[in-house]
């Protein structure tokens, strides 16, 4: 074979280093690619439409249900008449679980129809891509 090219089976010598990819992940400085705008300048940034939307956090809502089911179970387990076969305690136990579930369930499905609503009020956006050189 008198070709120059190596044959798929050999390894080479140096590995090629021009698509390599530092740590990091971010391309060094000189290896950058940027796109042209419609005016010709070469050195402008990237820019990507994004889609922008405010979505609900769901374990702050099903936290919240069952923290208020707990405060409604104490209410009930507190205020109402004492039985002498029963602790305040374990009354409270069982209302705790009467009412923390569902208002756990209740949370998680405001949170679903919160999330729901957040995406018919998505936004269009451009977004530019930035380069920290002094991050470490």
């Amino acid at each position: 074979m008198t070709s120059d090219q190596p044959s798929p089976n050999s390894t080479p010598e140096q590995p090629d280093a021009r698509s390599a990819v530092p740590m990091d992940g971010q391309p060094a400085p000189d290896q950058r690619e940027t796109t042209p705008v419609a005016n010709g300048a070469s050195d402008a940034p990237q820019l990507r439409e994004i889609t922008v939307r405010r979505a609900p956090k769901f374990v702050p809502f099903m936290a919240l249900g069952a923290i208020v089911g707990f405060l409604a179970a104490f209410v009930v387990a507190y205020t109402g008449p004492a039985d002498p076969t029963l602790t305040r305690e374990s009354v409270l136990g069982f209302f705790t679980v009467a009412f923390a579930l569902p208002g756990l369930l209740l949370a998680a499905l405001l949170a679903l129809v919160f999330d729901r609503r957040s995406i018919k009020r998505t936004e269009r956006a451009r977004a530019e891509r930035t380069y920290d050189d002094d991050a470490a």
